[in-house]
């Protein structure tokens, strides 16, 4: 897939616990994003955070927090994002998700035997 220019930017912050059907919220969107032939999906854990509940979560020894805040970020044209925003309704009971305009300086991806693309179409070790 080649993405540049106009993109949008969809960022869903939930609790790392935070389950769908035995599965944590955040795997069940990268494979849902995947599913929908999304540009790709990042997910991100937050060393400390609170959110709707205001109840403080850290990784600090002395408050070991095992729901710490993990951020899903997501981008890809404005048309693909918004049809992918009903799964985000779907699965994030509680959390946050956040629209952003983005632009797309570069895009590159491996082809399926691992090898990076170079921008003159000749592959890379």
């Amino acid at each position: 897939m080649r993405l540049t220019g106009s993109a949008l930017r969809v960022t869903v912050f939930v609790g790392e616990m935070d389950m769908w059907h035995h599965k944590p919220v955040y795997t069940e969107i990268v494979h849902r994003a995947r599913e929908a032939g999304l540009a790709g999906a990042s997910v991100f854990r937050g060393i400390e955070g609170f959110g709707a509940s205001s109840l403080i979560h850290t990784v600090r020894l002395l408050s070991l927090s095992e729901d710490l805040p993990v951020a899903v970020v997501i981008v890809d044209t404005e048309e693909r994002i918004r049809a992918f925003l009903p799964q985000l309704d779907e699965l994030v009971v509680q959390g946050l998700v956040v629209l952003d305009d983005c632009e797309v300086i570069r895009c590159t991806g491996r082809d399926r035997r691992g090898r990076d693309k170079t921008r003159h179409g000749k592959e890379e070790r």
